[in-house]
């Protein structure tokens, strides 16, 4: 586990389900192509998540799949700067989710709030299978198989990494207490030598009795720096510290990502369910004929009646795409009737296809090029493989599976 720093690798993944928005576009991609190059990034997609809502009908999945990678492409995540992988491609997955769920109590999966919110939403589907219960769980076993220690959510789906800390704060107490722990753990320490010894004890103390979180970071990272002691050793003096046994699974933390300000056509969040997108690649015609018959103040029924931009979608568009003097010249426009609806949504226009003109270009060297956008995928499945191979063979070792 220490030869990975599970602090500095990212994980993280979308179903395909259909087209990519604009939505997705400002509350996710841009965000990842930001995170590639802070962190070792992993992101896949969830194919088997997708089959979760949609197993009775997966015709579209396959499609989907391709079309996703290309949007993630000509977003510019980049398959030098990150790892993308298709989830049913790294079988792996599916043994450890296997594995976790002889650990996991039901009541852990029934608690999950989306669980009953999905089941509400979708009352039209069957989801009294396991796949929906256990879907929690298959994340969990997507995050701990990377020993990703950095998970990039929004505030509504915290408790999905909650579980997932949760699960690997169980399943390190359960294996991780190998015989001897304490007296293993005691002679790594001697072996970082007087100064260094003496220091992990002193942080192992303000942690243990203070619950100082500064004293646990400044352990991991002393930790990381050691030379004379073994990965084994630095695994147990991890979980030493913490009052556990060897850390096999690392828990992670949730990375918030800002909240999307990017409104739908009726000033809603944007979403398919609410049919109120504007694809991530639609055609430039398209976004303009949408945004020319959006909904706009309904105070202003002729030209010369004053509106209020507030109440308007349009002005949602605006605080995204506009700057302070277009916003001005909308506010002061819009409520002296000295500008028209249509006046007011060119400028909206103008930007977002100006937006997507360099997503159209990139889009169109992948799609003329299938074998590339493939032989990109074969990689980095390929690379999740490795990674996933390393964690499984220490959870299976752990779980007294690793037959010799």
């Amino acid at each position: 586990m220490s030869s990975v720093d599970s602090q500095q690798r990212v994980l993280s993944g979308m179903r395909p389900t259909g087209k990519l928005h604009l939505g997705h576009y400002h509350g996710v991609l841009k965000n990842w192509v930001k995170l590639q190059h802070e962190y070792e990034c992993f992101f896949f997609v969830a194919d088997w998540h997708a089959l979760t809502t949609n197993y009775d009908d997966p015709s579209r999945i396959e499609e989907s799949v391709w079309d996703m990678v290309i949007d993630w492409l000509a977003a510019g995540v980049n398959p030098g700067s990150s790892t993308m992988f298709i989830q049913s491609k790294v079988p792996e997955h599916a043994e450890l989710h296997l594995l976790l769920s002889m650990i996991t109590p039901l009541g852990w999966l029934e608690r999950v709030p989306t669980y009953k919110d999905q089941q509400e939403k979708l009352r039209e589907k069957d989801l009294a299978t396991y796949g929906f219960l256990g879907y929690p769980l298959l994340q969990s076993a997507d995050i701990l198989m990377y020993r990703a220690g950095r998970v990039p959510v929004g505030a509504d789906q915290v408790s999905h990494v909650e579980i997932t800390r949760e699960v690997a704060r169980r399943f390190n107490h359960i294996y991780g207490r190998e015989p001897g722990f304490e007296e293993h753990a005691e002679s790594a320490i001697v072996k970082m030598g007087k100064k260094n010894a003496k220091l992990y004890r002193a942080l192992k103390k303000r942690y243990q009795e203070e619950g100082d979180l500064e004293a646990l970071e400044t352990a991991r990272a002393l930790l990381k720096e050691q030379q004379n002691i073994s990965l084994g050793d630095r695994e147990r003096l991890y979980g030493y510290i913490e009052g556990g046994g060897k850390v096999i699974l690392p828990e992670p933390q949730p990375l918030l990502t800002p909240e999307s300000k990017m409104p739908g056509l009726d000033g809603l969040k944007m979403s398919k369910s609410y049919h109120n997108t504007i694809g991530l690649r639609e055609e430039p015609d398209s976004v303009a004929q949408k945004i020319r018959t959006m909904q706009t103040d309904p105070q202003r029924v002729r030209l010369t009646d004053p509106g209020e931009p507030e109440k308007c979608p349009v002005w949602g568009l605006h605080e995204v795409y506009s700057d302070e003097d277009t916003k001005q010249w909308v506010q002061k426009g819009c409520r002296s009737a000295g500008i028209g609806c249509l006046e007011c949504k060119k400028p909206v226009i103008d930007a977002i296809v100006e937006e997507q003109r360099p997503l159209h270009e990139r889009a169109a060297e992948y799609e003329s090029s299938p074998d590339l956008v493939r032989s990109i995928i074969e990689e980095g499945c390929e690379r999740a493989r490795d990674a996933a191979r390393d964690t499984l063979e220490e959870v299976r070792e752990a779980m007294g599976l690793s037959y010799r």
